[in-house]
């Protein structure tokens, strides 16, 4: 018994530093100040996976990486480490449902993160110009993306049994989430919000101001929430 949880705990550290380098070579994705919507991402899968500590220390060691090596400023920590905590214990409060990883995320790098990067960037990093709400848009908007994803991507490991068998190898508290209609429509609609934002993300990078860009951002969303209504109530009405 005791060589089997020391091969757990062994196990755990495994994946714990997989996730690490994964973070730290994925971080670039879709990045600039403010936001970085795949850290977002490694930090839903570690809480699910491992757990609220291990989470925590995942991105505390992924944004100090990222500070040592690639120049990033201090809010490599503080839009990650607050989200990646309450993305684990709310993951646990709710009894394994991955939307409350997601919003754990949202709520505490979206809003907590962010508000509290002001003082960092501020006051340590010298930075001027800035206010108590200037990264709660971008924050949140990185949250939405690396969420978007991470729900998509764990939704289907739970679909088909991969992800608790996952969690029992590692020790870790494993629930049985598998999603009926509601969690496949909102997987679906999840697509829509990706690629608006992301569609939004590059047109700002690029500068580019064209009402045709902006109607097919919209136009996205429309297209995946339509399709995920249609599914659900089609998948309702079989079972009437």
């Amino acid at each position: 018994m005791k060589n089997q949880n020391n091969s757990k705990k062994l196990l755990k550290m495994v994946v714990l530093s997989m996730l690490i380098a994964l973070g730290v070579v994925i971080s670039p994705i879709l990045r600039f100040e403010g936001m970085c919507p795949m850290a977002h991402f490694i930090n839903i899968i570690c809480s699910v996976m491992l757990g609220p500590w291990y989470s925590l220390l995942c991105a505390t060691l992924i944004g100090i990486i990222r500070m040592a090596f690639m120049g990033i400023p201090p809010i490599a920590l503080t839009g990650a480490i607050f989200g990646a905590f309450l993305s684990g214990v709310f993951y646990r409060i709710s009894k394994g449902k991955l939307i409350f990883a997601v919003v754990g995320e949202i709520i505490g790098t979206g809003i907590i993160g962010a508000i509290l990067s002001y003082p960092v960037m501020t006051f340590i990093w010298g930075k001027e110009g800035l206010g108590w709400m200037f990264y709660v848009p971008s924050f949140i908007c990185g949250t939405l993306i690396g969420g978007s994803i991470a729900f998509v991507f764990l939704r289907k490991l739970s679909n088909s049994g991969v992800l608790t068998q996952l969690q029992q190898k590692l020790g870790s508290v494993s629930y049985s989430d598998k999603s009926g209609v509601l969690g496949d429509s909102l997987a679906s609609a999840a697509f829509g919000v990706i690629c608006f934002l992301i569609i939004r993300i590059l047109t700002g990078i690029f500068k580019i101001e064209s009402p045709v860009w902006d109607g097919i951002s919209w136009g996205a969303v429309a297209a995946f929430v339509i399709a995920a209504a249609a599914y659900y109530f089609a998948k309702k009405k079989e079972k009437i």
